[in-house]
């Protein structure tokens, strides 16, 4: 029998960390050798298992999760904490939330370990570790107690070369939307990813995703490719603002090649969008060449110059006209975000903003509204929730009969309350 149990917190909106997690630990098979490795979504799941678990050197439950899910993971582990001390039990959290505040992870929240950073090397690095019985305080990428009982934080892990980790998990048969571009040029004032990933884009290299769609399509008869990247044009550019035309082009030819001609790519729509500013006759042509989804998402955030300005997002009010008018010539259905409630925003950026989202609605484009809320590793980490005026309630009753405003604002302006009280008081 294996020495230790490894369960992966396993729900909607963390498979895709988990996958990458588990192709991370691929890269050291010697970890499987004492490790057996199971999900869970529920706490109760763990609870009917205890006398299999009981059987366990070691337990180790890990998490990787947003900040919008810290109160359902901390009340989790408030309630296995019994159940982890009987079966020596340790927590282990990752992901945007924990990268971006890793010392309350452990003293509020209620972790074990927290990873910040990028996981792919620090992941089985602690894992290791805590195999060997050793200390890992002090490990870079992690915060935690050392045996001393003093809090001891490691900072942010070192940048990965992503070309060095499968995005894919042969072992366990999982593979998800393919990490193409990590990291972003812009930082947004609301956006996590520039602190989490770098201003400076990292591209997987068009050798390596061809590996790994050879593979995939080999081991799950893959026909479909899906994008993971925080701008679908901005592939092979070196500074992710201009784009590389060319080198996105041996990407499309690539992919065409591997998945053949019934083959389905998706590009520039969830989990992937583009920006305002790099759509234009010559990138839409190219991707109407290829992909096969029909939306395509773009960021507009709000419809005022100086909340644009302000969030430094990179791009004009005038552009989102150009790019939503540019993708309906292409034959695209336009995804227009906007975020309510920007901090600063006035009732003249609010009506600006409420002007562009009906003109923009009523000429074909799809609206997805969203409440601005506060996250870790921003520049507005600490600025209160975004609140709904008036003027965006009545444009939504207009809109909502129509069918083309969707999101889920009201529950994201409650639970940036929530948000706003924990970063400024440290209260769950």
């Amino acid at each position: 029998m294996k020495s230790t149990k490894l369960y992966f917190y396993d729900t909607a909106d963390n498979k895709y960390s988990v996958t990458a997690l588990l192709g991370a630990m691929e890269s050291l098979p010697a970890l499987f050798e004492e490790i057996d490795v199971g999900f869970f979504c529920k706490a109760e799941e763990l609870e009917q298992c205890e006398s299999e678990l009981r059987q366990y050197r070691r337990v180790i439950l890990a998490f990787s999760f947003f900040s919008s899910q810290l109160w359902d993971i901390h009340d989790m582990i408030v309630r296995l904490r019994p159940l982890l001390s009987r079966c020596h039990g340790v927590t282990i959290g990752g992901g945007p939330h924990v990268s971006g505040d890793g010392e309350r992870s452990v003293t509020v929240i209620g972790l074990d370990y927290a990873l910040m950073g990028e996981g792919e090397v620090s992941f089985p690095a602690l894992l290791l570790k805590l195999l060997r019985d050793e200390d890992p305080a002090g490990m870079q990428g992690l915060c935690c107690y050392d045996r001393n009982g003093v809090l001891v934080n490691g900072g942010m892990a070192a940048r990965v070369n992503i070309d060095d980790f499968d995005p894919v998990s042969p072992r366990f048969r999982r593979y998800g939307p393919l990490e193409i571009t990590r990291g972003c040029p812009y930082g947004c004032s609301f956006c996590q990813t520039g602190g989490l990933c770098g201003h400076q884009v990292r591209h997987r290299s068009l050798e390596h995703i061809e590996e790994v769609m050879l593979r995939a399509r080999e081991l799950f008869k893959l026909r479909f490719f899906r994008a993971l990247t925080p701008n679908a044009l901005s592939y092979g550019s070196g500074n992710g603002v201009e784009v590389n035309t060319e080198e996105l082009e041996r990407l499309l030819l690539m992919l065409r090649r591997v998945l053949g001609e019934q083959g389905q790519i998706y590009m520039g729509y969830f989990p992937s969008e583009v920006r305002p500013n790099n759509v234009n006759d010559d990138t839409l042509s190219l991707l109407r060449r290829f992909v096969c989804n029909e939306d395509i998402v773009i960021g507009a955030q709000s419809g005022s110059e100086r909340m644009l300005k302000s969030a430094h997002r990179g791009h004009t009010a005038e552009q989102v006209y150009d790019a939503v008018e540019c993708l309906q010539k292409h034959g695209f259905i336009p995804n227009v975000d906007f975020i309510c409630g920007l901090p600063g925003e006035t009732e003249e950026d609010a009506q600006q903003s409420v002007k562009m989202i009906e003109e923009l609605a009523n000429g074909g484009a799809k609206i997805n509204v969203h409440a601005f809320m506060p996250l870790p590793q921003t520049r507005w980490e600490q600025e209160p929730s975004g609140k709904i005026r008036q003027c965006y309630i009545d444009l939504l009753r207009r809109l909502t009969p129509k069918n083309v405003v969707y999101g889920d604002w009201v529950n994201q302006s409650a639970q940036g309350k929530r948000m706003h009280r924990y970063f400024t008081t440290g209260e769950m």
